[in-house]
């Protein structure tokens, strides 16, 4: 028995293996390039992967590619919670706090019927405003694991990643600016860059490139974002449930297995018992698992069909962004 069960996984990993390793090897070429060239890995990982699509026809590539696409990005996914703890989120009091959870819920409830007027399912609404209310590419990868399956929805998933990568790179040069021309207090400033920016990396990079009083504050504040993917991959996953399709099929979780994970690691992160190296080297680990993922869906995905998608959908992301900007801006006159 336990001899056959080792052949059988002995036999996965083999069929596995071809397509992660290539996964990963566009994954390395992407980091070498965006450490040279200063742009946001994911995008690279993502045209690099698109490029090399016909991989996805072969058999020895085809299972792993799409095994990488994944259950590799959901572990990448559980481990984010490394990134946070409660005692980052408090520090701040509850201004900040409140902040959060309501540009997150405005945010994407506005983006929700913006989709539904500009003629998209309601779930590319929900897609996009979680990629710009919560943490960019990361939200939209775990989003994506968590909404129900639909024709194009690797499709949106991929034009969402683009779009909220490039918008982020954009926003690192240009938010710094309005706080200039705003004069916000350092504070202020913090608030803002850590509560509009899109991904981590370039809230880090906008926010020291200020002062390292900006830097912390960002830096917290875009955790708290971070930290609101739970309760919006729950919701996400309700949908899931309510849209199962077949009723006589299993229903899906309420609460993915990658979301439990996260909620876990971000408890055990709290108590100050993790050491920093083992901190830093699960953070790198969750970073490297999100690029080979997007690798491996880059390589599913067709350069024509992206093509298609008009300037709609670009409309939408530009306008949400700009919408969070504004919806900031009130909230700190309010709160601050």
């Amino acid at each position: 028995m336990t001899s056959a069960k080792s052949m059988h996984i002995g036999q996965r990993v083999r069929v596995l293996l071809p397509g992660f390793i290539v996964s990963a090897v566009v994954a390395a070429a992407a980091t070498f390039l965006s450490e040279h060239y200063s742009a946001p890995v994911m995008l690279f990982a993502l045209l690099l992967g698109m490029g090399l699509n016909f991989l996805t026809t072969e058999s020895k590539c085809k299972a792993g590619i799409e095994f990488t696409a994944r259950e590799v990005l959901r572990f990448g996914i559980a481990l984010l919670g490394m990134r946070i703890t409660l005692e980052q989120i408090t520090a701040l009091g509850w201004q900040p706090i409140a902040l959060v959870i309501s540009l997150v819920a405005i945010t994407i409830t506005v983006s929700i019927a913006a989709a539904k007027i500009l003629g998209f399912n309601k779930l590319f609404g929900m897609l996009t405003g979680g990629a710009t209310a919560i943490c960019g590419a990361s939200a939209a990868l775990a989003l994506s694991a968590s909404l129900p399956n639909h024709p194009q929805k690797e499709k949106a998933t991929l034009f969402t990643v683009i779009g909220v990568s490039a918008l982020s790179t954009l926003a690192m040069i240009v938010y710094p600016m309005i706080v200039n021309w705003l004069h916000l207090s350092p504070l202020q400033a913090g608030v803002f860059l850590g509560a509009t920016i899109h991904d981590v990396a370039q809230v880090v990079g906008a926010g020291y490139s200020m002062s390292p009083e900006i830097g912390d504050t960002a830096t917290v504040v875009k955790l708290m974002r971070v930290a609101m993917l739970l309760p919006v991959i729950i919701c996400a996953a309700m949908i899931t449930r309510m849209q199962g399709g077949d009723s006589t099929g299993p229903r899906p979780p309420l609460l993915p297995w990658f979301a439990v994970g996260f909620v876990i690691l971000a408890c055990i992160n709290s108590t100050g018992w993790v050491p920093t190296v083992v901190q830093s080297g699960l953070n790198g680990l969750s970073s490297w698992c999100l690029v080979i993922a997007i690798s491996a869906l880059g390589m599913k995905t067709q350069l024509k069909e992206l093509a298609t998608v008009g300037i709609k959908p670009i409309l939408l992301m530009v306008g949400e962004s700009v919408f969070l900007i504004l919806l900031v801006l009130t909230l700190m006159h309010w709160w601050f």
